[in-house]
């Protein structure tokens, strides 16, 4: 039997689950303008997935990549769910009076 797939599958569902409220709360005390961070951890764990020969941990540094990654436009959804009210504003910053 390879688990390989299912470990790789688990891990997949867990850093996604891990970086919903990873992006609100990077949002509600960085902005969005925190995103060269994600840019920067998404590229490494994508560069170290090319390097590294072990299947599920090259798989799961793939996924971090692409998650990361995709936090980058979350993160700007994530600013416009705000202005809608759907999320808490930080009542610290100031916001644009449109």
């Amino acid at each position: 039997m390879n688990w390989s797939g299912i470990i790789i599958g688990v891990f997949a569902f867990v850093i996604t689950g891990i970086f919903h409220p990873v992006v609100v709360k990077c949002e509600y005390y960085f902005t969005e303008k925190i995103w060269p961070v994600f840019l920067v951890l998404g590229l490494i764990c994508a560069g170290l997935s090319l390097m590294i020969e072990d299947q599920i941990i090259s798989g799961v540094l793939g996924i971090l990549s692409f998650v990361l990654l995709w936090c980058i436009r979350e993160l700007k959804e994530q600013t416009r769910r705000v202005e809608k009210g759907w999320f808490p504003k930080n009542p610290r910053r100031k916001y644009n009076q449109e």
